[in-house]
C-alpha cells in the first residue's frame, strides 16, 4: 500500500553510538544494542517502512508515492557500533538506513583526530554501503558550521563529499548538520557543495514544507525506553517530550547568532 499525501509527517530517527559501554562523551546519545533491537521490533510491528534519506527526499521532490508509513533511521558521526551492533539488526528486518560520517573522525588515512569514541574504518563503511546503507556527509571534522568563516565552511562540506566519493566511488547526496546547527549561509554552502538534501535536529517530525535542506529529526537517547520510543515513531507527545531541548536550542541559537554577527559572517 502506498500514499502520496504531501502533508504527511515522517519520523526521522537520529541515533549516534550503539554500544553497551560507550565512551563517557557519547553515553547520553548512545543506545544499547538490546535497546536498538527492541526499537527496531517496534518499527516492524507498527508497520513502518524505513527509507533512506535520499529516497524520502526524492519522493517529496518528484511527488512519487511513498509507503503507507514511511520512517527514516539515521546515525550521525560514524561510530563503530553501527557496523558491529546495528547492521545485523537492520539486516534481519531488511530495513534501510542512512549513516552520516564525519570523514576526519573515521579510522584511516583521512583521520585528523577529535573523535569521541571508536569510529568506523573505511572497510566497514564500504561494507555498510554494499548492503544498501546510504552513506551521507556530516562535515570533515564535526565543527559548528554556522560559526565558520566562508573558506572553512566550504572546506568542511566539500572535503567531506570529496573523501566519501573517493572511498566509495560515488559522492554522497545527503548531509546532516553537526550538532543540528545551520543558517541560510550554511544551507546554501551545503547545496553548492553538491548535496541534494540535509537534515537538522529540531526534535519534530519531518514535513515536506520544511524544505530539502532543513528536514527535522527526533533524538533517540540512552534514556529512551520502549514506551517513549513508540510515542516518538507514532508522533505522539513529541513537543512535551522535547520541551526542555527546544528551550535550550533557542538559547543556543541566540548565542550563536550573536557570535556569528560579531565575526561578520552570520547570514
Amino acid at each position: 500500500m502506498t500514499g502520496t499525501d504531501p502533508t504527511r509527517a515522517v519520523p526521522i530517527l537520529m541515533y549516534h553510538a550503539v554500544d553497551q559501554d560507550p565512551a563517557p562523551a557519547t553515553l547520553g546519545l548512545s543506545v544499547t544494542p538490546e535497546a536498538f533491537a527492541a526499537q527496531m521490533e517496534v518499527v516492524g510491528e507498527r508497520g513502518f517502512t524505513p527509507l533512506t534519506t535520499a529516497g524520502l527526499a526524492a519522493a517529496w521532490r518528484t511527488g512519487a508515492p511513498l509507503p503507507a508509513r514511511p520512517l527514516l533511521i539515521t546515525f550521525d558521526d560514524g561510530y563503530e557500533g553501527v557496523h558491529r551492533h546495528a547492521l545485523p539488526v537492520l539486516a534481519k528486518h531488511s530495513f534501510a538506513s542512512t549513516v552520516f560520517v564525519s570523514t576526519g573522525w573515521l579510522r584511516g588515512k583521512h583521520h585528523e583526530g577529535g573523535a569521541l569514541d571508536t569510529m568506523l574504518d573505511w572497510g566497514q563503511v564500504r561494507e555498510l554501503a554494499a548492503v544498501g546503507t546510504e552513506i551521507g556527509g556530516h562535515s570533515h571534522t564535526h565543527p559548528q558550521l554556522d560559526q565558520l568563516d566562508a573558506r572553512r565552511l566550504r572546506f568542511e562540506t566539500l572535503r567531506c563529499r570529496e573523501i566519501v566519493g573517493e572511498e566509495l566511488g560515488s559522492a554522497p547526496v545527503s548531509f546532516a548538520y553537526p550538532y543540528g546547527y545551520s543558517s541560510r549561509r550554511v544551507r546554501r554552502t551545503v547545496r553548492e557543495a553538491g548535496f541534494a538534501q540535509a537534515l537538522a535536529v529540531g526534535n519534530a517530525l519531518a514535513r515536506r514544507r520544511q524544505g530539502p535542506y532543513a528536514l527535522e529529526r527526533v533524538t533517540v537517547r540512552r534514556s529512551t525506553d520502549v514506551e517513549e520510543f513508540t510515542r516518538l515513531v507514532e508522533g505522539r507527545a513529541i513537543a512535551r517530550n522535547f520541551a526542555a531541548d527546544r528551550a535550550m536550542t533557542k538559547g543556543y541559537a541566540l548565542a550563536r547568532r550573536a557570535r556569528g554577527a560579531a565575526r561578520g559572517h552570520w547570514i
